[in-house]
């Protein structure tokens, strides 16, 4: 549909057409293959054709399915050009996926399967889902069937054939085999999608077996193109965006500093997190540690972080200091750095060794200040909902607030704590104890979470509501999209992970308004450059898409506030910031379809002109001229799969 502004020249609106149009790919096809082995779809024109696959491990019952997921293995991911590579294992059963472009909205899947040990199973198969959303009506046909429908294995419908093909009105799908394969359809409560099997291998399998099938997949559909329209409430005035901050816990010696310096250099970060390494600081209660670092024995980690601190101090940064592991004599049981069978993350705090904690924390902070100049904003132990390292119920963490928030007042610190930091925004039932109480809240500087899960609306909705409620600004402590990615880096460099923590990072501006997100990390860990010898990558160091995104988003004048936007494609993230006083806004977009036009409305009439930068698999913070605004409107191309900022003059 067209959305055509009244008193537009057409002429004068598309003279820019294809301001921020992409490079045509040298694959027709583009599989969006998961590190840990699952299929989200395949890409065509840029837009993603949905299905969703997966290794499946039935036991010895339907009911026992081990699948691949996320953060369920521990898989490695490897590209070689068109070629994606995930080694994975469930169990005893060591899998090796291939999946390759070949052709326009067409891919190959490979998959061994080599067993290493004795294993009586139903199978390992090929599990597919296919939205019903899409495909619920449509037309189904056999490839080769070689065999009746039949009831087997706990009354599943099955056939066998060497390919099915689903024809919906807008979008086809078929999968084949070079051989006669089983078809098994499930009987599924799940309205969401229609589920198939393929075998790759049942029933008892031996020690040394190594079991291989390929299968191919095609999709094709309508290119939703269709123009967008932005809507923006310039007068709907939010939170201060202080700008991108970092984490800058110090793991790596050889391959952080250059990284660090490369990200300190080249971009504008707002806040910075630094580790206490409070287990070096004080491991013994009964030693004073301001002594021992006046005697010329403070550990060369307690001093190279406070010496990261000093850094970013130093450039102007507000600072957040934060404790993962902790000593042994301040925590209840032996000190745990990973779950137990059962799950369980960290060490409660001990209770007996209260106030010797409170004055462990405090030395260090007042150490810091007074040797390295830094003044510790905020205060926290690291997702103590958790347990990383340090263990509290939400209780615990309000009981923590009143009584080191009431001590670092009392020795005349201005440091306050963090209320959260939590592992992850689905927790947020942790901060509720200490947010409705009075008592805490003169103790409380800011609320924090970290973004590795729980990105549904609602959810981030809780913790911008948090924030409002108190009258405090709001932190992404640990902005990223993956806490496993340190396991298979490769994947770092791919552009669907790119683009899926810029699109977050543009939806937790818009819904959440942070004050920063906090990159984790701006160091050799998660690292948004290559090379250097990181993750065993020798060549030289060089920024990756990453990299330049954090730039385009770190290069937000400072200040501005979170405004009102809402845009009508499901595919665009958008959010604006502004300043009426200095004329200046911002809108961030982040398009992960197909290119289409955009219209922009609602703009102030103080903006006469947008400057468009655009970041993608091809550009780097790329300036592609600028957007006339005519009658607080703006009219331009949005590309297929791109970071796109348009920044008023």
């Amino acid at each position: 549909m067209n959305h055509q502004p009244t008193g537009y020249i057409t002429k004068t609106i598309f003279f820019l057409a294809a301001i921020c149009t992409l490079a045509v790919h040298k694959s027709q096809a583009q599989a969006e293959l998961m590190p840990y082995g699952n299929l989200n779809g395949i890409r065509v024109q840029g837009q993603l054709m949905d299905f969703n696959t997966s290794i499946d491990v039935v036991g010895n019952s339907w009911h026992k399915i081990n699948a691949t997921a996320k953060e369920r293995q521990r898989p490695k991911f490897k590209r070689d050009g068109d070629v994606e590579t995930v080694n994975t294992a469930i169990d005893s059963l060591v899998f090796t996926e291939t999946v390759t472009d070949i052709g326009k909205g067409k891919i190959k899947i490979n998959i061994t399967c080599n067993v290493r040990r004795d294993t009586s199973i139903i199978g390992v198969y090929l599990g597919l889902r296919l939205p019903k959303a899409v495909y619920a009506a449509s037309q189904v046909t056999l490839k080769d069937q070689a065999m009746a429908t039949e009831v087997l294995k706990d009354d599943m419908p099955t056939v066998t054939a060497k390919g099915i093909t689903f024809k919906s009105p807008v979008q086809h799908f078929s999968i084949s085999t070079n051989e006669a394969a089983l078809i098994i359809r499930p009987q599924s409560d799940d309205l969401k999608y229609i589920q198939l099997y393929f075998p790759i291998c049942e029933g008892t399998l031996k020690k040394g077996d190594l079991f291989e099938k390929t299968f191919e997949i095609k999709v094709e559909g309508d290119i939703d193109n269709t123009d967008a329209t932005i809507l923006l409430d310039a007068a709907a005035q939010g939170r201060e965006f202080a700008g991108l901050g970092g984490n800058f816990r110090l793991q790596n010696a050889k391959t952080d500093p250059q990284v660090i310096d490369y990200c300190l250099k080249n971009l504008r970060v707002a806040w910075g997190r630094v580790e206490m390494p409070w287990r070096d600081w004080q491991p013994d209660m009964n030693t004073d540690p301001i002594a021992m670092a006046d005697s010329s024995n403070l550990n060369n980690h307690v001093r190279q972080s406070m010496e990261m601190a000093q850094r970013l101090g130093q450039m102007n940064m507000l600072v957040v200091l934060t404790a993962w592991a902790p000593p042994q004599w301040a925590v209840v049981g032996k000190l745990k750095y990973r779950p137990t069978p059962d799950g369980v993350w960290g060490n409660p705090l001990n209770n007996d060794n209260t106030q010797q904690i409170y004055k462990s924390i405090t030395d260090y902070i007042i150490y810091l200040k007074n040797h390295y100049g830094v003044e510790v904003t905020y205060f926290s132990f690291n997702e103590s909902d958790l347990g990383i390292n340090i263990r509290q119920t939400g209780q615990e963490h309000l009981a923590l607030i009143k009584g080191l928030g009431k001590y670092f007042a009392d020795k005349g610190l201005k440091t306050k704590l963090l209320l959260g930091d939590n592992s992850d925004a689905t927790t947020y039932k942790f901060i509720y104890p200490a947010m409705n109480d009075p008592e805490a809240r003169p103790y409380i500087g800011a609320v924090s979470f970290h973004s590795w899960r729980g990105w549904d609306t609602p959810t981030l909705q809780k913790w911008a509501d948090a924030a409002a409620k108190l009258n405090l600004p709001l932190l992404v402590g640990e902005g990223s999209i993956d806490a496993a990615a340190w396991e298979y880096p490769a994947y770092f460099e791919e552009q669907s992970y790119a683009l899926e923590e810029i699109n977050l990072y543009t939806r937790l501006l818009a819904i959440c308004q942070p004050l920063s997100i906090l990159q984790w990390q701006l160091t050799a860990d998660y690292s948004p450059l290559s090379g250097g010898g990181i993750f065993g990558n020798d060549g030289p160091l060089k920024p990756t898409q990453r990299f330049w995104q954090l730039k385009q988003l770190a290069s937000t004048p400072a200040g501005l506030k979170a405004l009102a936007v809402t845009v009508d494609k499901p595919a665009i993230s958008c959010a604006a910031l502004g300043d009426a006083g200095k004329h200046k806004y911002v809108i961030h977009l982040v398009n992960n379809s197909a290119a289409r036009k955009v219209y922009l409305k609602g703009l102030p009439a103080s903006v006469t002109r947008l400057k468009v930068y655009v970041t993608d698999k091809d550009h780097n913070v790329s300036q592609k001229g600028d957007i006339k605004v005519i009658n607080n409107q703006a009219a331009f191309k949005l590309s297929a799969r791109c970071f796109t900022t348009l920044e008023s003059e």
